[in-house]
C-alpha cells in the first residue's frame, strides 16, 4: 500500500495513493489507522485526491477511522473529487455520518478552528 504522511502538531495528512481502495488494501489502511490513533494523532485528515474506485472494503476502513476518532478528535474525509467514489458515498449516505470537506486545505482549516473553539470552550468553563 503506497501512502504519504505528513504529520503535524495538530493533525495529520494521509493521503492514499492507489487507485483502488478495496479488500486488497483495506486491511492494512485500517492497521495505519489504529496505528495512528494509538500514536495520539487527534486529528486525521484522509485524503482520497488520487482513488478511482472504493468499494464496500474500503468504505469499511473509512467508517472504521471515523469510530477510531469518535470522541477522540476529529476524522475528516477529503478529495472525494472522482465521480465513480463521489456516487458511492452518496449511495452509502456516509455524508451524514462523516465529516467530508473537499480540500486538504479546508480541512486543515476546519481541524484549525475546532482547536480554537475547544479552547475558547475551555476558558470560558
Amino acid at each position: 500500500m503506497k501512502f504519504t504522511l505528513d504529520k503535524q502538531e495538530r493533525y495529520a495528512v494521509f493521503q492514499l495513493d492507489e487507485d483502488n481502495l478495496n479488500s486488497l488494501i483495506a486491511p492494512n489502511l485500517k492497521s495505519e489507522f489504529v496505528f495512528l490513533r494509538n500514536e495520539g494523532v487527534k486529528n486525521l485528515i484522509f485524503d482520497l485526491t488520487n482513488v478511482k474506485y472504493v468499494d464496500s472494503s474500503g468504505l469499511s476502513s473509512i467508517l472504521t477511522a471515523n469510530r477510531l476518532w469518535k470522541g477522540y478528535g476529529s476524522f475528516i474525509l477529503t478529495g472525494v473529487s472522482n465521480p465513480t467514489v463521489k456516487r458511492l458515498i452518496d449511495i452509502s449516505r456516509l455524508e451524514t455520518i462523516l465529516t467530508i470537506i473537499p480540500t486538504v486545505s479546508e480541512s486543515k482549516d476546519y481541524v484549525m478552528m475546532e482547536a480554537m473553539e475547544q479552547e475558547l470552550n475551555a476558558e470560558e468553563e
